[in-house]
């Protein structure tokens, strides 16, 4: 894909670097929390693979929630939230202000279903080499993700400290 010039000017220009901490993620059944998607999601488009988290426990849990209310029957599936530790050497960071509307990503795109405008700027961020991007939460106000796009973890820090089991009917 050909990104626009315009876009990578302005992802050139936010603020890069390593970026070290505690992430959650939520998780059904037994997958593993390094398990990555590759059917696309907000910040990437298939084929690109990426390992949604969250800087906070309650972002995590407002993600998931989102979701498990869109069923028209709740998920009865063993549900985890892991508290993981990550290291990475190249994140972007999209939190500054004004910097998503820069990019055309308005606090309605960002909240909508239409995902095809943040997954333009999550592959262009992979293609420039970024190893992710921190984000802001669509679904908690103040909340931050880190989408991981390194396909290979063994060149990166990501360890899981502890996994709570979430009760089934138990609400985020």
């Amino acid at each position: 894909m050909i990104y626009p010039p315009a876009m990578l000017d302005i992802l050139q220009s936010a603020v890069v670097s390593a970026w070290e901490g505690t992430v959650y993620r939520h998780m059904f059944g037994s997958h593993p929390p390094a398990r990555g998607n590759t059917t696309g999601a907000r910040w990437n488009e298939p084929p690109l693979e990426a390992i949604y988290t969250s800087c906070e426990r309650e972002t995590a849990l407002a993600e998931a929630e989102y979701y498990l209310a869109a069923y028209p029957v709740r998920p009865k599936a063993r549900r985890v939230l892991y508290t993981i530790r990550v290291s990475l050497r190249d994140v972007l960071d999209l939190t500054a202000p004004g910097l998503l509307d820069r990019l055309g990503i308005t606090a309605t795109i960002l909240q909508g279903d239409d995902h095809s405008p943040c997954r333009v700027i999550g592959n262009a961020a992979s293609w420039l080499g970024h190893d992710g991007l921190l984000v802001p939460s669509a679904r908690r106000v103040g909340g931050t993700n880190l989408v991981i796009y390194q396909q290979d973890l063994s060149n990166s820090d990501f360890e899981t400290l502890a996994e709570e089991v979430i009760a089934p009917d138990q609400r985020s």
